[in-house]
């Protein structure tokens, strides 16, 4: 079984940046692909960004493309969703997610482990 464990989320202020963090534990040592998801109140989860095993291949949702990167360190077990320029319609919670693949995952029912989530809010 794999561990992740989302930290970095809190409250920053709209045009302000803040970097998500996912620490990978268990058996890490194959090929994983990784994912950035968020859920706001009352929406459905959506995809934020996702990275192939490689690190070479990656997604972006249209709402967050140019703003947002995503990055990973398989030497640390770790993943890392870099968020600039955010805005309130960002707030929400944040969940990393990862699957047993070298391909990317899209979907969050391409997913079969997930972190607990942090919550970010964008303040106005």
């Amino acid at each position: 079984q794999v561990q992740l464990v989302e930290s970095g989320g809190g409250l920053v202020q709209a045009g302000g940046s803040l970097r998500l963090s996912c620490a990978a534990s268990g058996r890490t040592f194959n090929s994983f692909a990784m994912g950035w998801f968020r859920q706001a109140p009352g929406k459905e989860r959506e995809l934020v960004a996702a990275i192939s095993w490689s690190g070479r291949n990656t997604h972006y949702a249209d709402a967050v493309k140019g703003r947002f990167t995503i990055s990973r360190d398989n030497a640390k077990n770790t993943a890392s969703l870099e968020m600039n320029s955010l805005k309130p319609e960002d707030t929400a919670v944040y969940y990393c997610a990862a699957r047993n693949t070298l391909v990317v995952v899209t979907t969050a029912q391409g997913y079969d482990y997930w972190g607990q989530g942090t919550q970010v809010t964008v303040s106005s």
